[in-house]
């Protein structure tokens, strides 16, 4: 398997931005803030970078969702690209970093600089209406959100709660079991000083907290921010003189889903991203048991069991059982599982703050949340196109 384009790369820097509800710098700042760290956590100047890529390019849709291309980002960070990407569908939010997998594998670039920025928290100030589907009143809607908007979904809660309570009836799952996924987020965000939500969370606290679309509670959903997250992606030739050691790629799986076009095939209690799972595992000799945490894409807590089987780290039906009472997904436990606190409580990155908590663990920077020798970390990443991503640390 040596010869598989995701071996032939490695992530060698990371950086982050300040997060804020909203923040007082615009989002080409902050997109510069997080780029420029990565560049020099990974020991290299900007002149050393040749691509540039983000997700998903620049949009007006969902009002602050995608602020910054990546052509505006290098022109303010002085890059003269060989290589440039900004992808939206196809395998969702990890469609530029797998891209940037293949044109590094290519020969087309040796340092690429990928980041996700968001300006959704201003926007939420200027209209409530900027972060729902439906985006402004009388609005056209295109794309996927076509298929939801006229039937007055007008958040993507609407959707996934189908698929929570399809879950609760086939497997006599509970609120307190999905609750479980919130706590856990939040006591391990207690350790994470960019996380937006630091304040202790019960599960009695979780139960008490209002319906947002049945059975999803408010605390079920993760958080508009502002803010930029940024990692650097070089080929493993050049990563040896470089300043941290190389998290290598161990193994990629992506996977369509038809919630793109309006599609639904099956039912509600499992998603396309199993063929991303799948796809993984083929492309690697470890299993499963090699994991030593998780940062499992958690838009909504559904969305964590649904992966957690997609992935095969539980079999089906087993996610609520498995979180139950927050002990196995401890920072101590059997699957430390989102350790900065994901999206839930660190805020929404649409999963690349997910990543930047992997070079954390990997590289031992979690302090307070740290997991003990972690060498391996599983990333997942979407709801409707799915992504996943097992780095490992020699």
């Amino acid at each position: 398997m040596t010869d598989l384009p995701e071996k032939l790369t490695c992530i060698t820097g990371a950086g982050q931005s300040e997060v804020g509800r909203p923040s007082s710098r615009t989002a080409l700042q902050l997109t510069a803030d997080a780029c420029l760290q990565a560049i020099a956590d990974a020991g290299l100047k900007v002149s050393d970078i040749d691509g540039v890529a983000t997700y998903p390019g620049k949009s007006a849709e969902g009002g602050g969702i995608a602020p910054v291309s990546p052509a505006e980002a290098a022109a303010v960070l002085g890059i003269d690209p060989r290589w440039i990407l900004a992808s939206g569908e196809g395998f969702s939010h990890m469609a530029p970093i797998f891209n940037a997998i293949t044109a590094i594998a290519c020969g087309l670039a040796r340092h690429v600089v990928i980041f996700r920025t968001v300006a959704q928290a201003t926007a939420r100030l200027a209209s409530r209406q900027s972060t729902l589907m439906a985006g402004e009143r009388n609005a056209r809607i295109e794309g996927n959100n076509a298929w939801t908007v006229p039937f007055n979904a007008l958040s993507p809660i609407n959707t996934f709660a189908l698929y929570a309570q399809a879950y609760f009836d086939k497997y006599g799952a509970t609120s307190e079991q999905l609750g479980a996924i919130a706590v856990n987020s939040r006591r391990n965000a207690a350790h994470n000083p960019n996380a937006i939500y630091r304040k202790p969370l019960s599960l009695e606290d979780y139960l008490a907290s209002r319906v947002i679309s049945s059975p999803l509670r408010l605390f079920d959903c993760d958080s508009h921010i502002d803010g930029s997250t940024a990692i650097v992606v070089s080929h493993r030739d050049a990563a040896s003189d470089l300043r941290n050691p190389p998290l290598h790629i161990e193994a990629m799986g992506m996977a369509m889903g038809g919630l793109w076009v309006g599609k639904f095939a099956g039912d509600f209690t499992h998603l396309a991203a199993d063929k991303a799972g799948a796809m993984l595992w083929s492309r690697t000799d470890l299993t499963p048991g090699d994991v030593d945490c998780a940062q499992i894409y958690d838009g909504f807590s559904i969305h964590v069991w649904l992966w957690l089987e997609a992935l095969g780290m539980v079999g089906r039906g087993e996610a609520a059982a498995f979180v139950e009472g927050g002990r196995r997904i401890a920072i101590d436990g059997e699957l430390p599982l989102n350790t900065g606190g994901g999206q839930l409580s660190a805020g929404r990155f649409h999963g690349y703050g997910h990543i930047h908590e992997a070079t954390v663990q990997l590289w031992g920077r979690g302090g307070g949340r740290q997991v003990q020798d972690a060498r391996t970390c599983l990333i997942s990443n979407g709801g409707y196109g799915y992504g996943a991503m097992l780095l490992r640390r020699d």
